[in-house]
Formats: C-alpha cells, structure tokens, sequence
C-alpha cells in the first residue's frame, strides 16, 4: 500500500509506483464506491482514434445505433 495525502485544495499526487503500474494517463474518471474513491485512467485520444477509424471504413454514426439495436434485441 501506498499513501497519497490530500492538500488543503483537495489535491493529491499520484505515487510514481501506481502511475506506472496502470500507465500515465492526464485525465481520470473519479467514481466513489462503497465508501472508496476510485480513479480509473481515461485516455480521450482512444476515443478520437476510433471515430477516425470508423470514418475510414465509412461507418456512420447511425450504423453503430443500428448494430446495437439489433445486438440488443431478445
């Protein structure tokens, strides 16, 4: 285990360890659960990264509604 301690403006530093343990990351997702925080790594460029995939392979937006539509059904 390792401590992390929180400033006066609610602020913390994240241990060099458990950065590297799940990777650098700018941005986090902060979810309280079961009386814990927990800070999931968000990397936003993952996202953009998709769409621009789907754009190539000329996949629409309402193509992907479509196919979780259908996947959806009983």
């Amino acid at each position: 285990m390792v401590l992390a301690k929180r400033t006066s403006k609610n602020q913390l530093t994240l241990p060099k360890a458990v950065v590297e343990a799940v990777g650098v990351a700018d941005d986090y997702d902060v979810a309280c659960e079961n009386g814990r925080i927990v800070l999931t790594p968000v990397h936003p460029e993952a996202a953009a990264m998709v769409r621009r995939r789907l754009a190539e392979l000329g996949i629409t937006e309402s193509a992907v509604a479509d196919a979780v539509a259908w996947a959806r059904q009983e």
